[in-house]
């Protein structure tokens, strides 16, 4: 099998053989996806992080297959956002082969979505991934035998180091060419005997036309799955007597709802599979164990994260400072030939300008923080401690009233607040999305956190950027509690898969990187070079201080020189440009010759926490509406007008 991919731009004409990977949260399925597709995604060590399904063709045994790979699910039964769209694609899409991924570790609850794959009626592989670390807790796997009672083609991986991707997929390919439908495991007597009943008359009222597999159907149905009923509300209505009687003899019958009924039938089944193919012995006992141990002690644990983000932003705030004025010092050479070559008044001059000071700003100002900021969070998500650290935060989080969840969107917003909003449709309530969503948008990205380090961290320090992360957990956690009282609701917890600790891939770190870096080099620095021109045009024609009365009044309450409004608007296209516009307006790279440490201070507070990006604001509106958007922006602005007011008077006694 070939690694060579591209992305799918044939004719939807031509079909190709489709492989998808499903599996639970945190199996694997992205790093296998990279292995064979190149490095389209982003594999995360960090459970609940993919919400959309991402595609590339492959070449499997010399000839071109699609892949892809869907949001991570626990169960065709679950209802939040990703397991929808998950669902959705499983049923309305073409679909050759499904690849059920699974951590081979946890065997015993996997084989509970494996057998609801099957009742799709598609052809399924299994594949037993993290076999390294099945064998270290113990657990040996008998995968002839599986293959035997499943019915299916049982191949091991280990998709971190590629070992078995190769035969994995040529296993699918075979059965892409010869489908197989394994016959799905029985359940109990009772049960199973209910569930055919239920089917025949499916099957009746159908006339045998269904375009859902009978017996899928009739387990939904059982369940009361709404999904489910809402594709087929017609066969629902025609037999609603016959499943409100079904529904009502399992339940007489097992003591239970029909639902816990078929749910305690499928945990019975897995772990039936699980005890006659597999032999579990004493674990290994293990560094990482000793590491759990401190790393999620309930006091230990917060000092070694304070430590961890100490370390983190120190190291990333010495390696952008060390280049950043060598880099901005011979951009400003360039500017002074430009003008001693042109003239500084003439309107060429501007242009030419602008120009240079937005690519500038991008390389001696971005990079050196960006980059080092990125890699960093790639390697300790990698390693796995990001999910330790949601798991430390979720006890927080219940004690202000959220969702223990909130805590995934919150996490990944240090990326990104894209991906992090979009990462709240794994809550079902609109209450928790909304907090959820606030939460996200307050999370410093690594957009702000360049402000940040450019600014407080260039000028005031590393230890006092550390501290605008501190200050801005606290933010979060005082408006999510006051959101969470105005909004008051039951706060179920949160079960989050904590991964094994991992040794990071060089090559995935590096590709993980190029991918985040590559939305600032491809979206961000076109604008900031634009936004450079822009304002350089706009002192030209002086404009800038019209720009400056309109925000006037902000900066005047802020205690922040006049010049310095018109950056404002930049910061709502990409949080960089308030940073690398004000340099511009200001007319200088040493800014600390023309505000104060305070001014500087109270800069980088408001866009630290003032309005979201354009492009978060977009998928803001599509995850919770443009109302609730505008609600979140207006709490945004209110939020950094008190912050940065707080910060001017505390400046003074610091100052």
């Amino acid at each position: 099998m070939a690694n060579s991919t591209k992305k799918n731009n044939t004719r939807a004409s031509i079909h190709y053989p489709r492989f998808v990977l499903v599996g639970q949260p945190n199996c694997g399925k992205s790093t296998i996806f990279n292995k064979v597709a190149g490095y389209h995604s982003i594999a995360t060590n960090f459970p609940g992080a993919t919400v959309e399904f991402t595609k590339s063709t492959v070449q499997v045994q010399n000839q071109t297959c699609e892949l892809v790979d869907l949001p991570g699910i626990y169960s065709l039964t679950a209802w939040d956002g990703a397991s929808e769209e998950t669902k959705k694609y499983l049923l309305e899409q073409k679909v050759d082969v499904i690849i059920n991924v699974v951590d081979a570790s946890l065997l015993s609850r996997s084989l509970e979505l494996t057998i609801q794959l099957l009742e799709l009626e598609t052809p399924v592989v299994l594949c037993l991934n993290m076999m390294d670390e099945a064998r270290r807790k113990g657990v040996s796997i008998d995968s002839v035998k599986l293959c035997q009672k499943l019915g299916i083609p049982v191949i091991e991986t280990i998709g971190v180091k590629g070992q078995g991707v190769d035969e994995l997929f040529a296993a699918s390919y075979a059965l892409s060419r010869n489908p197989v439908i394994a016959k799905c495991p029985k359940m109990s007597r009772h049960v199973e005997e209910t569930v055919q009943n239920l089917a025949a008359d499916l099957q009746k009222s159908t006339d045998g036309r269904a375009e859902l597999p009978l017996r899928l159907l009739s387990i939904k149905l059982l369940e009361g799955d709404p999904f489910f009923a809402k594709l087929v509300p017609d066969i629902v209505n025609n037999i609603s007597g016959s499943i409100e009687k079904a529904q009502k003899d399992l339940s007489e019958a097992h003591g239970e709802p029909s639902d816990a009924v078929i749910s305690a039938e499928r945990h019975s089944q897995a772990m039936a599979l699980f005890e006659q193919t597999c032999l579990v012995q004493h674990a290994e006992k293990s560094w990482k164990d000793l590491i759990d141990r401190w790393i999620m002690h309930p006091i230990a644990g917060y000092l070694i994260m304070l430590l961890v983000l100490y370390l983190f932003f120190k190291t990333v705030f010495s390696l952008g400072s060390s280049v950043e004025q060598w880099l901005f010092a011979g951009f400003d050479v360039w500017i002074e030939q430009l003008s001693a070559l042109i003239g500084s008044n003439s309107f060429i001059f501007h242009l030419a300008s602008g120009i240079v000071q937005g690519i500038a700003g991008g390389i001696a100002i971005v990079l050196p923080y960006l980059l080092p900021f990125l890699f960093g969070l790639a390697l300790i998500e990698d390693i796995g401690y990001l999910p330790r650290v949601a798991f430390l935060m979720d006890n927080v989080m219940h004690r202000i009233g959220l969702h223990g969840t909130a805590v995934i969107p919150g996490i990944l917003g240090y990326g990104c607040s894209v991906p992090a909003v979009m990462a709240t449709r794994i809550l079902t309530s609109p209450r928790d999305r909304f907090i959820s969503s606030v939460v996200a948008v307050l999370t410093p990205c690594s957009a702000r956190m360049t402000v940040i380090f450019g600014l407080v961290g260039y000028y005031l320090g590393a230890s006092a950027a550390l501290g605008i992360y501190i200050l801005n957990m606290f933010v979060i956690a005082v408006t999510g509690s006051i959101l969470a009282r105005l909004l008051p609701e039951d706060t179920p917890g949160m079960i989050l898969e904590i991964p094994s600790y991992q040794l990071p891939s060089l090559r995935t770190v590096l590709a993980k990187t190029w991918l985040r870096m590559r939305e600032f080099i491809v979206i961000a620095w076109p604008l900031l070079i634009l936004g450079s021109l822009v304002l350089s045009l706009a002192e030209w024609f002086s404009l800038d201080q019209t720009i400056n009365m309109i925000f006037r009044p902000i900066t005047y309450i802020l205690g922040l020189p006049a010049a310095v409004g018109s950056t404002l608007i930049f910061g709502v296209l990409r949080k960089e440009l308030s940073m690398l516009m004000l340099f511009q307006a200001l007319g200088t790279t040493d800014v600390a010759s023309v505000m104060t440490s305070g001014q500087l201070l109270v800069f980088t507070l408001f866009v630290v926490f003032y309005m979201p990006c354009a492009a978060t604001i977009g998928v803001l509106g599509k995850e919770i509406g443009w109302k609730n958007t505008l609600l979140a922006s207006l709490l945004t602005v209110f939020i950094a007008l008190v912050i940065g007011l707080l910060g001017r008077i505390l400046s003074i006694f610091i100052f």
